[in-house]
């Protein structure tokens, strides 16, 4: 194995845990507000270092262009559907989770 090849895949193993946290927060967080936050936070941040680890096996810089405009598309969508999902939720009533 090639370094290149070493740190690509230490990337996509370190990506793992952030994917696995915004599932389980998926599906074990009380309400949607929490919900939604795990799935913007941690798959985000799991996409970044797929992205990253595939910058490593680039063949040129449009590659890596279009790598980075993928994420930063993915980023912004998933913020912006979180935010209106949220939005439409408070709309409708949905109350916050509290321990009581």
């Amino acid at each position: 194995m090639t370094v290149t090849e070493i740190i690509t895949t230490m990337l996509l193993l370190a990506s793992l845990p952030f994917f696995l946290a915004g599932t389980l927060g998926l599906l074990r967080f009380p309400d949607l507000y929490c919900r939604l936050h795990a799935l913007t936070k941690a798959d985000n941040l799991g996409l970044g270092l797929v992205v990253l680890a595939l910058i490593f096996q680039a063949d040129n810089v449009q590659q890596i262009i279009r790598l980075l405009l993928t994420w930063l598309l993915v980023l912004i969508a998933g913020a912006t559907v979180a935010h209106l999902i949220a939005r439409k939720a408070r709309g409708d009533g949905h109350k916050h989770w509290s321990r009581q």
